[in-house]
């Protein structure tokens, strides 16, 4: 790419950065340590490094492990969470589960339900095709994996082995609400603490346990809120339970398991080895995959220390600490005769079997993924398709919303796609049903895309968060039987859905409702594990309607090229693209104040607060926490009295793992941190600062998705080459509305990133499974 033309550089004010901030994660073997550049990945979680809770890992890995090749896919951060489940006997096993059934949430016991339902319908095929004994066709842990698959299918296992609570009998569906009236809202829910309330004896037992097996007794509190009210007796136990708590390396979980075992333990000890499967899926899942292919995993291990990865990976599946299922042709349909009728000459060979590939995976997204593909194919079938908006497709405003409009109108389910131009369209959509008097409704992920689609659809109430319908905040609240009091809802930004919060909205949809995904595929992934939006569109089991609006001026064309992997020189006769070369991340960070600070509101009259500045990763010599020191530094000096915050400070508040949201700081007492967020106050408590807030005028690409704002500064320092890749570019681009500076400093891995680096994969089942479901209705 040229430079364009752009500001002379001049003097600013003292803009050298006064050090990164240390690190939180706490090495349970001494203290926490060093950090190394982290750098923001392509295809896995981002979210605010210095913003969750205390021990929640970032989603890019940030301040709780630098990535390492010790991971299944070699960049999988720490994951959170391990499986905890333990194998008893059968009685033990059942009277557990009827515990564990009593106080199952609804949630909970219809998911549980639908996946005996899959079973079942699995089962019922395996035997109507007469299939051979399981694992027939495979050799080695293929066959013994696929074994303990058939073994639960056939009733040979029983299912409490693999889960922590028995399925009920499907619940009956929801009808549709009655479109007359409009429910009462309800009022809004208190989101749930964090972490378990821990009484004080309990903490005090786990110090204890931490201080004698050598761990910091920092570890007391998420240790408690991971394990519960027993972690004491757990954690004695088993030691390696202190690898479910979040920012644990296996290293640090193995000293402190010597410490407390002595010469009892080894590396090839079961309860190791399966908190280990179950850590690796967890990090796994911080980059997006929700399952992983056993190999990998047994791979993983053996660079663990694991003499018997084969051995490890199967206890791991007896104890219920993982799921495994086969993906790809099943061998016991793959009967293909390996003998040619003699006298008959095909002049062909006979054709191998397609290889079987194994995964494995935590129960949680494995329920997750089967019920959202589920419940998409119950959205597809259950609306009404004859539903006429002929008048309103002719009033659309571009043949592309009339499309959307038409294609919505008769489908259940559909996959909408273009970039920010196409926003028009669901808005469009939107104002069309709504006129027709359909209770519809649009949701984003970002108070910005609320505002951004409330003002294209001219209606302030026809947009909302993500969040705000969920928790009833915002939006029509639910009805008696606990459905969106909706006919209608698209969702804006649509790559940005995890698996997890897909299954939960498409739950909460009634039968007879239509759901419409919208987003631009070119943009970074969701935040926590899946790719929902990617694979509805890969399985091609509903209508889908691509954008023909481009998105105008500069900009627009500059991102589009990216888009198809190429980095066009633009013409930009009001600088509304401008390229900064730099030489070292000392100029790098010079130039970016200066741009923010001076050259932005001298020639386009934006001020800075109106300017964000994007960069790779939260660490190394330019990255988000230096660029926020040397920019509060100039534009907000202050001796950060509220916990590193003065009044004024720009800031990103995380109330949920993956949900960042811009605030700037007002006030602090007693009761915490007083912030503004999108005009709403917030107030975050004292001991939450550390974790959820963090200085906010420069983000990471993945935090900055789904917002835009009138002018960006992309800073690429050189030692940002690394993370780049055509999602993060495309992505990071496209955020400024009337200008984008590039402060530029990596030379050629800008293009080669965009030409040569695509999305990075994610290993998910949710594909295969919207394929392999009966959607008569669907559209190809």
């Amino acid at each position: 790419m040229t430079a364009l033309p752009g500001e002379t550089p001049g003097t600013v004010g003292t803009d050298t950065p006064q050090g990164a901030e240390p690190p939180a994660a706490t090495d349970a073997e001494g203290p926490a340590h060093a950090e190394a550049p982290d750098t923001e990945e392509s295809g896995g979680s981002e979210e605010s490094e210095g913003a969750r809770e205390p021990g929640e890992p970032a989603a890019d890995g940030s301040e709780v492990d630098t990535p390492g090749a010790d991971a299944p896919t070699g960049d999988a951060p720490d994951g959170t969470e391990a499986g905890e489940a333990s194998a008893g006997d059968a009685s033990a096993g059942a009277e557990g589960d009827a515990a564990a059934a009593a106080v199952l949430s609804e949630a909970q016991a219809e998911l549980a339900a639908q996946r005996e339902l899959r079973e079942r319908i699995a089962k019922r095929k395996a035997e109507k095709d007469g299939p051979v004994a399981a694992g027939a066709k495979l050799c080695g842990t293929a066959a013994d994996l696929l074994a303990a698959v058939r073994a639960v299918e056939s009733g040979e296992k029983a299912g409490t082995e693999f889960f922590d609570s028995p399925a009920t009998a499907p619940a009956p569906r929801r009808p549709a609400p009655a479109p007359a009236g409009q429910p009462q809202r309800p009022a809004p829910a208190t989101a749930a603490p964090a972490d378990r309330a821990a009484s004080p004896e309990s903490l005090d037992a786990v110090r204890a346990v931490l201080t004698e097996g050598g761990a910091p007794e920092a570890l007391a509190h998420p240790a408690t809120g991971t394990l519960g009210e027993q972690a004491a007796e757990l954690l004695r136990a088993d030691p390696w339970q202190l690898l479910a708590v979040p920012g644990v390396r296996p290293e640090q979980a193995d000293g402190f398991a010597r410490a407390l075992l002595g010469a009892a333990c080894g590396p090839d000890d079961g309860r190791r080895t399966s908190a280990l499967v179950g850590w690796l899926l967890e990090r796994a899942a911080l980059q997006g995959h929700t399952a992983l292919d056993a190999e990998a995993v047994r791979a993983a291990l053996a660079e663990r220390s694991v003499s018997d990865p084969e051995e490890a990976v199967r206890n791991a599946v007896e104890e219920g600490v993982v799921l495994v299922f086969q993906e790809g042709a099943d061998p016991t349909e793959l009967d293909v005769s390996d003998e040619v009728q003699e006298g008959e000459d095909t002049g062909e060979a006979a054709e191998a079997p397609e290889p079987v590939q194994v995964l494995l995976g935590l129960d949680r997204y494995a329920l997750a993924e089967e019920s959202l593909a589920d419940g998409l194919a119950r959205l597809m079938n259950a609306c009404e398709k004859g539903a006429d908006w002929a008048e309103a497709a002719a009033a659309a405003p571009s043949p592309s919303a009339a499309e959307l409009i038409r294609t919505a109108a008769a489908a259940g389910l559909v996959a909408h796609s273009g970039g920010e131009a196409a926003r028009a369209e669901p808005a469009a959509l939107l104002a069309a049903a709504r006129g027709l008097g359909l209770r519809a409704l649009g949701a984003t992920h970002s108070e910005d895309g609320r505002r951004r689609l409330a003002d294209a659809a001219g209606a302030p109430e026809a947009a909302v968060t993500l969040a705000g319908l969920l928790s009833g905040t915002e939006g029509p609240g639910r009805d008696e039987d606990g459905a969106l009091a909706l006919d209608l809802l698209v969702v804006l930004d649509a790559p940005q859905l995890d698996v997890e919060g897909a299954a939960v909205l498409v739950e909460a949809l009634a039968d007879g409702a239509r759901l419409v995904l919208s987003g631009d595929p070119g943009v970074l992934g969701s935040a926590g594990a899946g790719r929902v939006f990617a694979d509805v569109l890969a399985a091609r089991a509903c209508p889908q309607v691509v954008s023909r609006t481009p998105d105008p001026g500069p900009i627009g064309e500059l991102v589009s090229g990216i888009g198809i992997g190429e980095l066009l020189q633009v013409e930009a006769p009001g600088k509304e693209v401008v390229i900064v070369p730099v030489r070292d991340a000392g100029e790098a960070i010079h130039r970016t104040v200066q741009l923010v600070a001076d050259s932005v509101p001298r020639a386009f009259s934006i001020p800075a607060t109106d300017t964000q500045v994007i960069t790779v990763g939260h660490g190394g010599a330019a990255g988000t926490r230096v660029l926020n020191e040397a920019l509060k530094q100039r534009l907000n000096p202050g001796p950060g009295r509220f916990g590193g915050f003065d009044p004024g400070d720009r800031v990103i508040h995380v109330p949920a793992p993956g949900r960042a949201v811009p605030g700037v700081v007002r006030s602090a007492d007693a009761e915490g941190l007083h912030l503004e967020c999108a005009g709403v106050p917030v107030v975050v408590p004292q001991e939450r600062v550390e974790s959820a807030v963090r200085h906010g005028w420069a983000l990471s690409a993945h935090q900055a998705a789904g917002m835009r704002w009138p002018a960006a500064v992309v800073v690429l320092p050189g030692d940002a080459a690394a993370g780049l890749s055509r999602p993060w570019v495309y992505t990071a681009f496209g955020r400024g509305e009337l200008h984008l500076s590039v402060v530029h400093g990596v030379d050629q891995a800008l293009p080669h990133a965009v030409a040569q680096v695509p999305a990075q994969e994610r290993t998910t089942r949710l594909r295969p499974l919207l394929e392999a479901l009966p959607t008569p209705d669907a559209a190809s």
